[in-house]
């Protein structure tokens, strides 16, 4: 635990460690943690549900009890959360913790979400249980290439860079139409309604992405052998889940429920959930380098826990 002497808050207003997955985030968060008084608030849309702990690569309780965290196991896997959500419930803890003297830190791979803090968030519509059920009985009956090419004449910006079976996505964007008469993409070229005060954000980025897939696959096979498989059955087990649900999207939870659907053999769940870890750490170092305000470190260097480490301390002076 850091000590109360440890250097207080200084001119940055939070910190934040983003990268893709298995870059070194979590590792670099407790190097800080012996160093300067933090609380880590997670930028994770997976580590908010609770009984997800194997797949989502979860803190330990030994790396929990060492510093503060946030945002862990606060829903059940049955419930939604959002990027509105979360920068609502992020700004309430960034104020908290500075008003305790600590900085917060704020450690995670959902890109969106830290692009929604920085960045400010709209006011588009909350999330809307019987708007969304009608949505998935359209895609039930006509398929989501159906319901793509409905968004396309609504919302054909946002259409554009969707694609046909990213259901997902299809349907917030349905969603948005159908609760405000508004495209979704109108809300993203509208100015900001909010954002947030002045950080230091450090992005973990590989110089060699050989280095991050052997990273990815040595994590994948780690979550296997700690039973990812079983707790996914126990999750299935419930009866109130379906695949269709975020917490159930996740990657890893995806391919496995799958697998345990008979869609395609088990013997290639290992395969199938490293080439997709793979293509999450793409699209994460993609939201990246459209976030200019950022100090990259190469998370595969010999000394990438120091080098930022380092920065980080100077950020708070």
């Amino acid at each position: 635990m850091v000590s109360d002497r440890a250097p207080k808050v200084g001119k940055a207003h939070w910190i934040g460690i983003a990268g893709p997955t298995a870059s070194g985030k979590t590792a670099a968060a407790l190097a800080l943690a012996q160093r300067i008084p933090i609380e880590i608030v997670s930028v994770d849309s997976a580590l908010v549900y609770r009984g997800m702990d194997i797949g989502t690569a979860k803190p330990s309780a030994a790396e929990r009890a060492l510093v503060p965290h946030h945002l862990i196991d606060i829903l059940d896997p049955a419930e939604r959360y959002s990027a509105a959500a979360f920068v609502q419930n992020a700004t309430r803890l960034i104020d908290d913790i500075r008003a305790r003297g600590r900085m917060p830190l704020l450690v995670g791979g959902t890109m969106l979400y830290f692009k929604a803090l920085v960045d400010g968030i709209d006011d588009m519509p909350a999330a809307d249980a019987a708007v969304r059920a009608r949505i998935d009985a359209q895609a039930a009956q006509f398929g989501w290439p159906a319901m793509h090419a409905r968004l396309a004449e609504v919302d054909p910006t946002t259409a554009a860079r969707l694609a046909p079976a990213d259901s997902q996505r299809i349907q917030r964007a349905l969603e948005v139409w159908q609760s405000s008469g508004r495209a979704l993409s109108s809300f993203h070229a509208a100015p900001p309604k909010t954002a947030l005060h002045a950080g230091a954000l450090f992005s973990l980025e590989p110089q060699d992405r050989a280095w991050l897939h052997e990273r990815i696959a040595q994590r994948f096979d780690a979550m296997l052998a700690a039973g990812l498989i079983d707790e996914v059955k126990a999750l299935r087990a419930r009866g109130d889940l379906s695949p269709g649900l975020p917490s159930m999207r996740c990657v890893g939870y995806r391919q496995a429920w799958e697998a345990l659907d008979g869609l395609w053999p088990m013997a290639e769940l290992r395969e199938r959930g490293i080439a997709a870890t793979r293509q999450l750490a793409k699209r994460q170092i993609t939201w990246l380098r459209s976030m200019p305000a950022r100090t990259v470190i190469a998370c595969d260097a010999p000394d990438a826990v120091e080098q930022l480490v380092q920065q980080a301390m100077t950020a708070t002076q």
